[in-house]
């Protein structure tokens, strides 16, 4: 039986060679140099620069104080907990969603609840689980009012956040959760239905895109569209696992 119930077992057929690198300058929504455009909520900003040098120089307990404590953009008056992330630091593979929602705001761990336990049953399908082989976080740490999308501006003052975590992590793959996360990561606004079975790059890591799980509990249809593209992502990881065997032992693959 389909551990992640999306309907036909579908068989990637090819492994992935394509690669659809953003340009450095637009790898992410926010580069380094304005990833703190907003004011803080009761401060004076600190100067850009300043603020997201400090972030990419922090270790992980730091960082993780830094987002507890942030007040950079207008989501933090009306959240209940910061959703920091959770799984292994050095995992191979990172889930990224768009942003926590009532109960992640509760309870301050991203991806809880329905949408949640849909996320769990598709990294079972590939053989992960949360805690052990998977880190998961959001492209903002905190709740928008009413599970919005994230603004422009909120994803600009979380933005060096999520590019440390990646640098601390160094995961191997990014899987990319949604339209949202996918356009703040690429820069550039495009559907999730071009973006399939392509790998994409953040920073220099190779990234795949697939439906957020929320949407998938509100679109059964596309639920075998998701089984096809995490068979695409699990493919993507197999040739980057024999690539780097590869490269260390000096076969050609």
């Amino acid at each position: 039986m389909d551990v992640l119930e999306l309907g036909p077992r579908w068989v990637a057929r090819e492994a992935p060679a394509v690669t659809d690198a953003a340009p450095p300058e637009t790898a992410g929504v926010a580069d380094v140099a304005d990833a703190a455009a907003t004011t803080p909520v009761g401060g004076a900003s600190p100067a850009p620069g300043d603020r997201v040098a400090r972030i990419v120089g922090m270790d992980w307990p730091t960082l993780e104080a830094e987002v507890e404590g942030c007040t950079a953009c207008a989501l933090a008056p009306t959240r209940t907990r910061t959703v920091f992330g959770v799984g292994s630091e050095s995992a191979c593979w990172l889930f990224v969603g768009e942003a926590p929602g009532a109960e992640e705001d509760q309870r301050g761990e991203p991806f809880v609840g329905q949408a949640g336990r849909l996320l769990d049953n598709m990294l079972a399908s590939i053989g992960i689980a949360r805690g052990r082989d998977v880190y998961i976080a959001n492209i903002v740490k905190c709740r928008p009012p009413g599970n919005r999308n994230p603004e422009a501006a909120e994803a600009k003052a979380c933005s060096a956040f999520l590019q440390r975590q990646v640098e601390l992590i160094q995961p191997r793959l990014i899987v990319v959760l949604g339209k949202v996360a996918a356009t703040n990561l690429l820069g550039r606004d495009v559907p999730v239905g071009s973006l399939r079975g392509r790998v994409h790059e953040y920073r220099g890591v190779p990234m795949v895109v697939t439906y957020h799980p929320a949407y998938l509990l509100r679109n059964l249809p596309d639920k075998a569209k998701a089984w096809e593209d995490l068979c695409f992502a699990r493919d993507t990881m197999a040739a980057l696992i024999a690539g780097q065997a590869a490269a260390t032992t000096g076969d050609t693959p």
